[in-house]
């Protein structure tokens, strides 16, 4: 007697937020809660997942966990094949019938490693099934904990890796309103030298390690750190008059 193949199961995109499981969505839980493999993205250098351990409390026993090596390099060769090798396994467990999560920092399509998986999976399986679940990102969390606006009627909002060199990053902060300006501890004099040279020294907010122990928050560059520790940010808020000032 011949079996017919299972239906195909499901990946979820899942953001877990920027530390605290709290700030988990209530269907990103519910995913989590039916999800038979976890796919928990981790640096060929790095033996701890961020994302898993925020997740944890929240997974089914019965799920397994599986770690996705990505390489911490430029090398792009490299890189492509450990995305193909992610999505091939990947693949393997979704025609299996089996619903997969990825699970990512943040927002799974803001700066994460969820979107080099997505893309490969959509060029050599198009036919399976793909869902993101948005997260809360960590400038989100920074905003609410240091009760920054980040934006309001007409103003931009800058988005931008701390791994640009600090000409560009300053002539980029030149045409915003306010800025979040992420992976500080890349190349944290650049950025602050260039915060500091658009007028946006004493308003900027720092904060690192968001809901996590040795949570950081400081408001002004003089309070920053001057070597930032992984998991950190900052916020450039736009300058506006004081309550009940007339505006130019």
């Amino acid at each position: 007697m011949n079996h017919a193949s299972p239906a195909p199961g499901v990946l979820y995109g899942i953001g877990v937020g920027p530390g605290d499981p709290d700030l988990i969505t209530l269907r990103a839980i519910r995913a989590l809660q039916r999800a038979d493999i976890i796919l928990a993205a981790a640096s060929s250098r790095n033996e701890h997942s961020i994302a898993h351990g925020i997740a944890a409390q929240h997974l089914s026993p019965h799920a397994q966990v599986l770690r996705l090596n990505f390489p911490m390099t430029r090398n792009q060769t490299e890189l492509e094949q450990a995305w193909e090798e992610n999505a091939a396994i990947t693949a393997t467990h979704l025609r299996q019938g089996k619903n997969a999560v990825f699970l990512t920092l943040g927002d799974p399509l803001i700066y994460s490693t969820f979107g080099y998986l997505l893309r490969t999976l959509q060029a050599t399986a198009p036919e399976l099934q793909v869902e993101v679940i948005p997260g809360i990102t960590s400038y989100q969390a920074a905003a609410a904990k240091s009760l920054t606006v980040l934006c309001e009627g007409s103003e931009t909002l800058l988005l931008a890796p701390g791994i640009n060199d600090g000409a560009a990053l300053e002539n980029a902060l030149h045409h915003a309103d306010s800025a979040v300006i992420l992976k500080t501890y890349r190349n944290a004099q650049a950025i602050y030298t260039a915060l500091r040279n658009t007028g946006r020294a004493e308003t900027a907010v720092f904060a690192s390690r968001l809901g996590l122990e040795g949570e950081h928050i400081a408001v002004g560059l003089d309070n920053a750190p001057a070597t930032p520790t992984y998991l950190s940010l900052m916020l450039s808020p736009a300058i506006r008059p004081h309550a009940g000032e007339p505006e130019d």
